[in-house]
């Protein structure tokens, strides 16, 4: 591998390799050599931009989560429009039909990785825990806005529908679950909160 060729953002390029990696062949095939080879660089590259592997893999984590903070803002601002479970399924659909899925099954797969994530603060596994959060605030918002039940406990159905979610999308050898078997599962989560007209 040729050395000082310039890479365009060097970090978010091997962050795209490692994602390419997960989604195709899973945790196990993720080490420095296959990253730095997805991303057509010479090794040195990662080891110049991270102290090691484990802090790569903690920064791609976190970088991940905080994307999924951004796209809470932006579910946010959707409360009163569409429907609450049409809302509640494309925001499903968005995490989990991303890198999350195996993001997930590589911090559980690391425990070097889990460890650096407590160090960082960031106990359990950051990427549901923020997907959660974003549900929880939509569902306040929405439940502000009468369209869910005033006693709803949205801290409740928030995981509920995260672990739910997690499930259809779990098998990421197979095909993605259509959009009717998630929104099945909303509706069915949220079926005795809601206060809008049934879609």
């Amino acid at each position: 591998m040729p050395t000082g060729v310039a890479m365009r953002d060097a970090r978010e390029q091997l962050f795209e390799a490692a994602e390419r990696i997960l989604l195709r062949a899973g945790p196990n095939a993720l080490t420095s050599r296959a990253v730095t080879t997805e991303a057509g660089c010479a090794k040195g590259v990662l080891h110049r931009h991270f102290a090691d592997f484990d802090a790569f893999l903690a920064e791609l984590v976190l970088d991940r989560a905080g994307r999924i903070e951004t796209r809470a803002a932006a579910l946010r601002e959707a409360a009163g429009t569409g429907t609450v479970t049409g809302n509640l399924t494309g925001a499903l659909t968005d995490v989990f039909g991303t890198v999350a899925v195996a993001i997930v099954a590589l911090i559980t797969f690391r425990d070097d990785l889990r460890a650096r994530l407590r160090a960082a603060g960031r106990p359990g596994v950051p990427v549901l825990t923020e997907a959660t959060a974003m549900i929880a605030a939509y569902l306040a918002a929405e439940r502000d806005l009468g369209r869910v039940a005033p006693g709803a406990d949205v801290d409740a159905l928030a995981p509920t529908l995260i672990g739910a979610g997690h499930l259809l999308f779990a098998d990421r050898r197979g095909a993605p679950p259509e959009a009717a078997a998630v929104r099945r599962v909303v509706t069915t989560v949220v079926a005795g909160v809601l206060r809008e007209p049934r879609p």
